[in-house]
């Protein structure tokens, strides 16, 4: 069994991973290593920013978790893929930067966490960011490694959706990031010169130039080495070979929502009777870890358009697909940088609300499901998400095998909020498009389709059809309550020289896309590892 040394080893190289690592090492005087499960990041798709359409069906760069049957779903199993590559999830994900609401942190600072108000939080983001384009300085970031620009692969149809939300009523705003979350405007893409800006080209990679930080892939992590109740370092395997890294000051895990608490309780670490189910001697009992999941569940709307000038349309016809491909490869433009959303809205469920409740993504082609390729038909999809689900889940484990996927119990719909506040923002959804501008572009509406009326079904629907967006939080919460796992630094309650510092430790859900939240609790970790905090925002 080889054993390597370090002051610092972290877990999982993902969207907090890269950037714990990045800053952590800036230090020359600390050695850092990162264990990720996952390879490098040498898959074209990851690069080409619609390649997530590729990359969020494809095992070699990709968990592809399944979730247990689901009560909300109609008992359906649901995919929940999550990142297995250098970057993580930020390297096959939809590219969007959504930072959330400020009242998302002050919320968490009301709970007890110390240190995360938004104006804790804004110097992160903004430290993180190289936003490209218009913006206030005051609230967003031009000199971070993190290049943040506008959605650049605009069209008539995207048009005519922003046309047809401000019919409605909803204000234009062209930056959701800025002052106020609310209204409709184009999304903000993690790119960079027409390709996709991951965690790991943004922070890791470039700091890989350092002889003080070891990256080392394809190490499937399989226990926190524990001395009593001191984390001394881990486990793992590769190639069929056992090793372990010493960490001489702390262990950081960035695993993510699912693999950070399974990681806990294959160490002893949870709620004891679970452990003890699964054969696992409890070293520390944490009835928190793995408790506490939360998702944004979505559900779609699919259009047949009067016009070919979808993706859907190129997709069907080599010569546009030569033409597509020619004007990436020449001018890195064009549909071939497309993000997983063209145009967005942040909206009320009901005007009485003090923000937003609601989230739209629209997008120009549709599919059944990401493996079956795009619709045969012109065709495109606006898809309707709660922001703040009320519905909480949990992740168990299946075995004490560290290979064993977990159990996901994601717990959807549970809570008559979320029924209700879905169904709201489904009847706005079918409003904005019955609008004029969208009205000329839909033959017919594909699903749920016209049928589809009442409140009840729309639900029905939703149970039928619905699934993840892709966001869990919440398994190791942040907090200072029985059922908190880490505290306001970070650290795993009871367990020293041990940390949590992912989509893990969110108490409640951001009000948005959770990479750029991720990649903050990165940057605010980094700091609180090193004893300083970045100035409150004025």
């Amino acid at each position: 069994m080889e054993t390597i040394e370090a002051d610092y080893v972290v877990v999982g190289a993902g969207s907090a991973g890269c950037v714990v690592a990045a800053r952590l090492s800036e230090d020359p005087n600390v050695r850092v290593v990162v264990l990720e499960a996952g390879g490098k990041d040498s898959n074209i798709w990851i690069h080409v920013p619609i390649g997530y359409g590729k990359t969020i069906v494809d095992p070699s760069v990709n968990w592809m978790y399944e979730t247990e049957p689901d009560p909300g779903a109609n008992n359906r199993k649901l995919f929940w893929p999550r990142g297995k590559v250098l970057g993580g999830s930020s390297s096959i994900n939809g590219l969007l930067y959504v930072r959330g609401q400020p009242n998302d942190f002050d919320h968490w600072r009301q709970l007890g966490n110390a240190g995360w108000a938004w104006d804790d939080v804004l110097p992160y983001f903004k430290r993180s960011e190289g936003r490209v384009g218009p913006g206030d300085d005051s609230l967003r970031g031009r000199d971070g490694p993190l290049s943040v620009i506008d959605f650049a692969a605009r069209s008539r149809l995207s048009e005519a959706y922003v046309d047809s939300a401000v019919q409605v009523g909803i204000p234009r705003n062209d930056d959701y990031n800025g002052a106020t979350q609310e209204g409709v405007g184009y999304y903000q893409n993690t790119m960079k010169n027409g390709r996709r800006w991951s965690a790991h080209r943004a922070f890791l990679q470039p700091a890989m130039k350092r002889p003080n930080l070891q990256v080392i892939t394809h190490a499937q992590v399989e226990r926190v080495l524990l001395a009593g109740k001191r984390a001394t370092g881990v486990a793992y395997r590769q190639g069929g070979q056992s090793h372990t890294v010493r960490a001489k000051r702390e262990v950081i895990l960035c695993g993510g929502a699912i693999n950070s608490p399974q990681l806990l309780m294959l160490s002893g670490i949870g709620p004891a009777g679970h452990l003890l189910e699964k054969g696992i001697e409890p070293v520390h009992d944490l009835p928190g870890v793995g408790q506490n999941l939360q998702d944004h569940f979505q559900v779609r709307f699919v259009y047949k358009c009067t016009e070919k000038v979808t993706v859907n349309d190129i997709m069907m016809s080599p010569t546009r697909m030569a033409i597509m491909g020619l004007q990436y490869a020449l001018f890195r433009t064009g549909p071939l940088t497309a993000s997983a959303g063209q145009v967005g809205i942040f909206t009320k469920s009901r005007p009485e609300l003090d923000a937003p409740d609601i989230q739209f993504h629209f997008i120009g082609f549709s599919a059944e499901r990401p493996a079956e390729g795009l619709h045969k038909f012109s065709g495109f999809t606006q898809n309707v998400c709660q922001l703040r689900p009320e519905s909480r889940g949990e992740i168990l484990l299946k075995s004490a095998d560290p290979l064993a996927p977990p159990a996901i119990h994601p717990n959807y719909l549970a809570e008559e909020t979320d029924r209700r506040v879905l169904v709201d923002g489904l009847k706005l959804a079918r409003k904005i498009a019955n609008q004029g501008p969208m009205r000329a572009f839909i033959a017919s509406e594909y699903l749920p389709g016209e049928q589809v009326q009442s409140d009840a079904e729309m639900l029905e629907y939703a149970r039928n059809y619905g699934g993840t967006i892709f966001h869990p939080i919440g398994t190791a919460k942040m907090g200072h309550d029985p059922m908190a796992v880490v505290d306001d630094q970070l650290r795993v309650h009871g367990i020293a020289g041990l940390r949590v510092a992912d989509a893990a430790v969110m108490p409640t859900m951001v009000s948005g896309n959770t990479n750029a939240a991720c990649i903050m609790i990165g940057e605010k970790c980094a700091d609180l590892v090193k004893g300083k905090q970045l100035a409150r925002a004025a």
